[in-house]
């Protein structure tokens, strides 16, 4: 069972790095992808490095992947792969600042500061899970519906234990989400300041 869950593991991240090599290659392409196109990249790219080539490696590309980045959250993992998807759109900016606002909260606690351990409450408080919940129904409130179905399936990855961990916490939230929504936050703030700016040169008298 365990040698089972630790492939499926591989499987999704395999998945998830192939999506990432998707998204930065897009990056240089002036049209965007067709999703044919995407659905044989991820084909592709993922059997590269799920399965060991050699190479003086004895462990496939993905498991060394793992072992610095370790299982990325539900959340992250979801974002990502319907990135991919033809109706995707872009995942609004209340969901991200509500992410950025959550880890700026989260982390300085989680890591030994003040008394406060908040990643504790992951472990069954039933609290913590009834204010993901209301955060959910914010979602769904607020016409987000991605954010709905993304903390639906998480919740229900955690309580399935589809990780080693059984903290909700690491399946709602990792390092690698709270940097992209922290940056995509303070772009969104710059962008804010450099169109004021840009109104205010335009309009000023003379």
């Amino acid at each position: 069972m365990n040698s089972l869950m630790q492939i499926l593991a591989l499987i999704e991240l395999s998945i998830t790095t192939s999506v990432i090599c998707i998204w930065a290659l897009q990056k240089f392409s002036p049209n965007p992808f067709p999703f044919a196109v995407k659905l044989f990249l991820v084909l592709l790219i993922g059997n590269v490095v799920f399965w060991p080539l050699g190479l003086g490696m004895e462990l496939p590309l993905v498991a060394y992947v793992r072992g610095v980045t370790g299982d990325l959250s539900i959340v992250l993992t979801l974002l990502l792969w319907s990135s991919l998807l033809p109706s995707s759109k872009p995942t609004p900016i209340a969901f991200k600042f509500a992410i950025a606002i959550i880890a700026i909260g989260f982390y300085p606690f989680a890591l030994g500061l003040g008394m406060l351990d908040p990643y504790a409450w992951g472990y069954g408080s039933m609290a913590f899970l009834l204010a993901v919940l209301v955060f959910a129904v914010v979602c769904a409130l607020a016409n987000c519906t991605k954010g709905v179905w993304i903390i639906a399936i998480a919740i229900i990855a955690w309580a399935a234990h589809w990780h080693e961990s059984t903290n909700l916490w690491d399946y709602l939230l990792d390092p690698f989400l709270a940097i992209w929504a922290l940056v995509a936050f303070i772009g969104m703030l710059y962008r804010m300041r450099r169109d004021k700016a840009r109104s205010g040169y335009l309009f000023r008298p003379g």
